[in-house]
């Protein structure tokens, strides 16, 4: 399933707007509500200390209808109000207030707002305690205002509605900024998708356009995949150049054999000519085979293949295959190893094939005068050392990096010309390296490998 970078962009940068924005809008509720009770109570306050001027100066008669139609509209909503004398007698006002909903309400202090209920809704009551005279009478009046707590609420809802559509208007506003400005800021990725899609399947060079920091890591890596894609094309074609060369002849000088049997003059030359045939049959299927060994090793490079492998038993096993081969050259063949086990990641299919064609190598190109061909199998910190030397006709300076190289050789002879070539492919495969070195008393070859 695809997903939008710049929806995905788009809801990482919102989110944690829109939870602070939520927080943000509770707590502007909450204000609201605070600021609407403090300033309807400061207006009760105003409204009982108007009253109480009122009510003084005109003798305990009702407050005057101007005073009450501009604390009715100050205050958002109707103020009713009771006015007690000392005597407990009602002065003016309506005729009963409201009862409180908690009881025990301290009696002595000169103002207390509470809640208390008036004809069965919830009221907003301030009672007010004064000393004043009133008709010739003074002493300390009981003045009390209330009001509809639906009023203040609607107030605060109001209040906080503002704040919630400016919250709101600030986040769409958010909103259309960052998904144009991810759409601007994603415009190189595109341009570089859009650019990479107008390649041709064959162009593999490096891509060299310019792009962002955070992308240049990703072009890199492509970079990085182009080249190998590229050398592993080349090597292929080389390959298959390679290999076409040369079983060209082994298969020219077979179809000659073959034809040669038909024109023999009689059974015992058609029969060495066959056992010809067959030698050179052999000796284009360990061409093939050999050719074919070089490039699995090149193609399998990695470690996920790579067991722990013994390698002390892989080279026993190995040695003792070619003792009967070495004492027929009149070669002996030893093997030197630790006393303890070596074991190394390694995929033992392969790594024998490198250390058959290095022994074989040494049986070929010894020369007559090869009388011994050691094995040897040694440890260092890191890595472990597999050695095959010969005390052979040696290998002149100039010519070893030629003989690694695929068909290289230091002089013509029998032999592919590949057994080196695998040597090395099976090392890097493994992580690992070949040298080459020759003396004047023999030709060595190192293979080294990571112990881990």
């Amino acid at each position: 399933m695809k997903r939008s970078l710049r929806l995905r962009l788009f809801i990482i940068i919102l989110s944690p707007l829109i939870l602070l924005a939520s927080v943000i809008a509770i707590w502007r509720i909450s204000v609201a509500h605070d600021t609407a009770d403090e300033l309807f109570d400061r207006t009760l306050m105003t409204t009982g200390l108007a009253v109480s001027k009122d009510v003084a100066l005109l003798d305990g008669d009702a407050i005057r209808l101007q005073t009450q139609r501009i604390l009715d509209e100050a205050a958002g909503g109707p103020i009713r109000y009771h006015v007690y004398g000392p005597d407990g007698v009602l002065v003016t006002g309506y005729a009963v207030p409201p009862t409180p909903i908690l009881r025990g309400l301290p009696e002595d202090d000169a103002f207390i707002y509470f809640d208390g209920l008036y004809k069965g809704k919830v009221m907003r009551v301030l009672r007010l305690r004064d000393v004043t005279t009133i008709g010739g009478m003074t002493g300390l009046f009981t003045i009390s205002v209330w009001q509809d707590l639906d009023v203040r609420g609607a107030f605060a809802w109001e209040l906080a509605l503002r704040s919630l559509l400016v919250i709101a208007l600030l986040i769409l506003a958010v909103a259309l900024l960052v998904w144009f400005g991810v759409r601007y800021g994603l415009k190189p990725l595109t341009d570089l998708e859009d650019a990479i899609s107008r390649r041709s399947s064959e162009d593999l060079n490096p891509i060299q356009r310019a792009v962002p920091i955070e992308a240049a890591g990703i072009v890199d890596r492509l970079n990085t995949l182009f080249g190998k894609v590229s050398a592993t094309l080349d090597a292929q074609a080389a390959f298959i150049s390679d290999a076409a060369h040369q079983l060209r002849n082994p298969i020219a000088g077979l179809r000659a054999l073959g034809e040669s049997i038909e024109t023999a003059p009689n059974v015992e030359v058609a029969r060495a000519r066959a056992r010809d045939l067959v030698g050179a049959a052999e000796r284009a299927s360990d061409l093939a085979n050999k050719l074919l060994t070089l490039e699995r090793a090149r193609a399998e490079r990695g470690g996920e293949s790579l067991v722990p492998t013994d390698l002390t038993a892989v080279l026993e096993r190995i040695v003792a295959s070619f003792q009967a081969e070495a004492q027929a050259h009149g070669v002996i063949l030893t093997l030197v190893t630790p006393e303890d086990p070596m074991v190394i990641p390694a995929e033992e299919v392969m790594l024998g094939e490198a250390v058959t064609n290095l022994i074989d190598n040494a049986l070929v190109h010894g020369g007559p005068a090869m009388s011994r061909i050691t094995v040897e199998l040694t440890r260092s910190r890191a890595a472990c050392h597999l050695s095959v030397r010969d005390d052979g006709r040696g290998v002149p300076e100039d010519k070893l990096p030629k003989i690694v190289r695929r068909f290289g050789q230091a002089q013509p002879g029998p032999g592919s010309g590949l057994g080196l070539a695998i040597a090395e492919a099976v090392a890097k495969r493994h992580e690992g390296k070949l040298r080459v070195s020759s003396k004047d008393c023999g030709f060595a070859v190192h293979l080294i490998l990571p112990l881990g």
